[in-house]
Parts: C-alpha cells; structure tokens; sequence
C-alpha cells in the first residue's frame, strides 16, 4: 500500500463540509489500506483528516516544524510525528515519505505545498501521482487559469497533465492508485 500525502487548509474557520470532506478523505485513505502523511497539524482540515484516518484504523505520519510545534497544533497523536527545522524542510520530508500527494481545498499553504511538488514533477525529480480535488468546483477558476499558462506556452501540456484532477474522494484515490507504480 501507499504512504499518500494530503496537503489542505489548517484554517480553524472553514465551514463544516470543508472539514467533512477531509474526514472522508482519510476515513478513505484509511479503509483502502494506504498511510497518510499530512502536515502534522491537529487543527483545521489538517486535523479532520488525520482524525478521519485514525477513525477507519489508518496510519497516521505528521510532519511539522518545530515553530508550529511550539504553536501548540501539532498532532502528538500521530503514529510518527516527525519534527523539522523549517517549512523548507517540511516539504522536502513530506515529498520523501510520500509515494502520492491529493490536494483538498486549501490556502496559500496548501497552494505552496501543491505547486511544490508539482513543478519537481516537471522537472523529473520524482514520477509520484498528484491528484487536485476540485470539490464543489473549488479550484475551477485556478485550473482555468493554468490552462491559459499552457495556451501562452509558460506551461508545456506534459507538465501540465502531470496534474490530475476529480471531483470526489473516492475518484481521487481510484486515480492516485491507478498512477502508483
């Protein structure tokens, strides 16, 4: 099984089907037998997906920087909480312990982390699965955005379809493993 990465908003003021959707996103991950590596946090979407997760029995790996530690939101009950110097550092960890990243609804954070490891992939430094979950059409207005970037030619069309999209959880996880190797 997989060791998926879910990167989504830390926000402690999102409305309830936000948090409803990542409670399903790791209640899913977790029945489907994979790990799920997230941010580390205990707040926000962050928190309702490892909650999620630990529900259905799953796995759990946080990984956080030490100022948010110290900012009292880290989950302490992960299965593996791992600690960083920075945010830098975080990213990096999460893409190592990562064998595929879905991407919720979120913030700057979320959109950081996304971009991240998407322009890796374009680069070749990895071949792992990414899935955007465009839930109610969150994410519509970006992605017809970056398909203006691929029109004017800053973005080739192989980068871009390195980034998948759906609609729902279950068709998220369905494609992220139907990419795994």
């Amino acid at each position: 099984m997989a060791a998926i990465c879910v990167f989504c908003a830390s926000s402690r003021t999102l409305d309830q089907r936000w948090l409803d959707l990542a409670a399903e996103t790791g209640r899913e991950i977790a029945r489907r037998g994979h790990t799920l590596v997230s941010g580390g946090g205990c707040v926000g979407m962050m928190g309702a997906v490892v909650d999620g997760a630990r529900s259905a029995g799953g796995r759990t790996v946080g990984v956080i920087p030490q100022s948010l530690v110290d900012l009292e939101v880290a989950d302490l009950a992960s299965d593996e909480l791992l600690v960083t110097a920075s945010m830098a550092d975080r990213k990096t960890l999460m893409i190592e312990k990562s064998d595929a990243f879905l991407t919720l609804p979120g913030g700057l954070g979320t959109l950081d982390e996304l971009f991240e490891v998407w322009t890796t992939a374009t680069l070749a430094l990895h071949t792992k699965p990414m899935v955007l979950v465009d839930a109610d059409g969150f994410y519509r207005p970006l992605l017809d955005w970056l398909t203006t970037l691929t029109d004017r030619h800053f973005l080739k069309p192989a980068g871009q379809d390195l980034l998948l999209v759906a609609d729902t959880i279950p068709a998220a996880l369905t494609t992220l493993e139907s990419h795994l190797p």
